[in-house]
């Protein structure tokens, strides 16, 4: 034990003073941060920019409602905090085509007389830049929910129900449905949980696996056939035996990922930390508080209901990941972390040992990345259904359950699901590395001869 803990302790000073650890290890967490903090920063800066679209409106159903004294009190096409409806009134559509490019406008919609009459309303909306996603469907639900009313009005005249009669029917029926998941536990207890933030959570912890052995297991690999072509290991098995040198290092690979994962958790978790506190909390108050447009008119009622509706969200989102089950979670991560990286590492340094030279791993890789790609593809269906028979039975196989399982683990796998999927692979690790062993043992000191598969069952079968 003590040579083999040399070796480890070797491989783990030698690859942690690598500048590529240390540069890795510090870009990673810069990239992960970014990929968390990016999206809601260019979202908040790309909604800095007001937006203005210019509104001819032939059907007059989409132009703004007014009072007596000229006051807008209802608006169909809603202004938000960016983006703001500008309607022309007396100008053709030509004329404002032939406008919009020396204009201030973003956009020009054009909405025909023959809207109402149409079962599916057509309208046309011109841009000499792409239009945004969020603007097209803001205007669109507008729109939509506007000819719904006046098709609901004009069949209740039909019935003899008077437009105000109508307006409160609406306002009674307008209602939203927020639909949380509680999950019942062992005596009746309920605890509030989310589907969206477990298969994200899943589909992480899945990813990560994947990435994770196929990168330090692709890391054993080089290393072996670096010592190999440079005699290094002629010296090396003088004084150890190949199986020794090859669970050290093995192990001493599988330390330093594990030291690098802990580095880019913590790392970071701060960074996004500092991001959140600097960036995201710096948005200014009002942002939660400002007028509804198109409003009832009652914009302080308006505005706690908005402020209550997302507070409530927020506290059944927080709720949700505290009912999350974490030590679980990220003790599961590091056991399947080390058995999937176990597993194909020896596989990894048995075709290592099999070769001269990288170039010639294409003809034994294709075995071992079959089942990883696998695994990512099962991934995908056991997100949409963690219970169901092929993500069941492919979080068993031990070539797969560590990508499989770690997607169905934050949906609470049942125990003896897990049980039986840690024990095969535990048993599938301590075979697959005896079999490793004797390849490794052979082929180490082996050089200038072309490997095939049947030269390697060949190895396998020698005897001490």
């Amino acid at each position: 034990m003590s040579k083999i803990g040399l070796i480890i302790q070797r491989e783990y000073l030698t690859r942690v003073k690598k500048k590529t650890f240390v540069i890795m290890t510090i870009l990673g967490p810069l990239l992960f941060a970014a990929l968390m903090i990016a999206p809601a920063l260019l979202a908040q800066m790309e909604d800095g920019e007001l937006k203005y679209v210019a509104v001819i409106d032939d059907s007059y159903m989409f132009s703004p409602i007014t009072d007596s004294t000229g006051k807008v009190y209802r608006q169909i096409l809603k202004d938000t905090e960016y983006i703001k409806f500008d309607y022309l009134y007396g100008m053709s559509l030509d004329s404002a085509k032939a406008q919009l490019p020396d204009s201030k406008y973003y956009a020009l919609l054009y909405i025909p007389h023959t809207v109402v009459n149409m079962e599916q309303g057509e309208a046309q909306l011109f841009s000499y830049q792409q239009p945004n996603l969020g603007l097209k469907m803001h205007i669109a639900n507008c729109m939509e929910k506007h000819l719904e009313d006046v098709k609901l009005i004009e069949k209740g005249n039909e019935f003899g129900i008077s437009q105000n009669q109508i307006g409160e029917i609406l306002r009674v029926v307008n209602s939203s449905v927020e639909l949380y998941t509680i999950k019942l536990g062992e005596g009746g207890k309920e605890t509030q949980s989310s589907t969206e933030i477990s298969m994200i959570l899943g589909y992480i912890a899945g990813f990560l696996i994947y990435m994770f052995v196929f990168m330090y297991g692709s890391q054993v690999m080089r290393g072996v056939i670096e010592e190999k072509t440079s005699r290094i290991v002629e010296v090396i098995v003088s004084s150890v035996r190949p199986f020794q040198l090859m669970m050290g290092k093995i192990i001493g690979v599988a330390l330093v990922g594990l030291t690098q994962f802990l580095l880019w958790v913590v790392l970071t978790f701060g960074l996004v930390s500092i991001a959140q506190a600097v960036f995201i909390d710096s948005v200014k108050v009002e942002n939660m508080t400002q007028v509804v447009p198109g409003g009832t008119g009652n914009t302080l009622n308006d505005n706690e209901q908005v402020i209550d509706q997302g507070a409530a969200e927020f506290s059944a989102m927080f709720n949700s990941i505290k009912a999350i089950n974490f030590p679980l979670v990220l003790g599961m991560f590091v056991f399947y972390f080390l058995g999937g990286y176990l597993l194909y590492a020896a596989m990894f340094a048995a075709i290592g040992a099999a070769v001269d030279n990288e170039t010639d791993t294409q003809q034994f890789m294709l075995p071992v990345t079959i089942p990883l790609v696998l695994g990512i593809i099962v991934m995908v269906s056991a997100i949409n259904n963690p219970n169901g028979s092929l993500a069941y039975w492919f979080s068993l196989i031990p070539f797969t359950s560590p990508i499989v399982m770690m997607v169905r683990i934050p949906f609470e796998v049942p125990i003896q699901d897990v049980i039986i999927s840690a024990g095969l692979l535990i048993i599938t690790f301590i075979f697959m590395v005896w079999l490793a062993a004797k390849i490794y043992r052979t082929g180490i000191l082996m050089y200038g001869k072309k490997v095939n598969y049947r030269e390697l069952w060949k190895w396998i079968r020698y005897k001490n």
